[in-house]
């Protein structure tokens, strides 16, 4: 397995979901735990009995205050997914996420976001992912435990993975931006749209949310982020430089 992988639990609440999960990173190979706002104590003694040899990796475990926080450095984004009504947004199956991912350059950061076990993950949290994976699990009991679900797609990420290993001659061109880099393009677009009357402030949210669900599932590359940034700060320029007022 890669040792960019990153796992990212928003939330949780039980301890001994966090131990059961830092153990599951010791067993897969996985080399970070991040944690966002944790609503229970991740270094109580029933999270570090859980733990075992993963034990290490959740006193390490950086803690951050949000999800955009956590996944800043991340290239590769990977959301998860219970719900079926969820809008808009594309759900994968762990054969499609795998597939997908042996287009993943192995230089470059893969975070795992895994929700909240009473709710799960926002559709605005959804949205920072370029895929979001669901498990298919029967409709009368459609959740599965944290841990569980995150035992199944760890092991499906390691076969991806060893597959690609594997298949050596292989290069990826796929290099997606950053969080904060697409973050930062999207609010310079935003705020360019306000202001020439395309957008309105009371839909404005929404249609941008459109605009990053498709560049999200374009896996949008650094240097198409430049360009576009660039196009944005050129029409500005223009938009001043024509402006008749003093």
């Amino acid at each position: 397995m890669s040792i960019l992988l990153t796992v990212v639990l928003v939330e949780p609440a039980g301890p001994l979901n966090v131990g059961s999960v830092a153990r599951l990173c010791e067993n897969f190979g996985v080399k970070e735990l991040r944690i966002v706002a944790p609503r229970c104590d991740i270094h109580s003694p029933e999270a570090l009995k859980m733990a075992v040899k993963g034990k290490d990796l959740l006193i390490r475990a950086p803690k951050f205050r949000s999800l955009p926080d956590a996944i800043a450095d991340c290239r590769v984004v990977i959301a998860t997914c219970g719900r079926v009504e969820h809008g808009q947004i594309p759900l994968n199956s762990p054969t499609e996420i795998s597939k997908w991912l042996t287009e993943i350059s192995y230089t470059h950061q893969i975070a795992l976001v895994f929700g909240r076990e009473d709710r799960g993950l926002t559709n605005s949290e959804l949205l920072l992912a370029q895929r979001v994976l669901t498990l298919h699990s029967k409709q009368t009991c459609p959740s599965l435990n944290l841990s569980h679900a995150v035992a199944i797609v760890l092991h499906q990420i390691e076969q991806s993975l060893q597959e690609r290993a594997i298949d050596k001659r292989k290069d990826s061109k796929l290099e997606p931006a950053t969080a904060l880099e697409l973050d930062d393009c999207l609010n310079d677009a935003e705020k360019l749209l306000l202001e020439v009357g395309f957008l309105l402030k009371h839909t404005a949210e929404s249609r941008m949310a459109k605009v990053r669900g498709l560049l999200q599932r374009a896996a949008i590359r650094s240097k198409e982020v430049s360009l576009i940034r660039g196009m944005i700060r050129q029409l500005r320029w223009a938009i001043k430089s024509t402006d008749p007022s003093p």
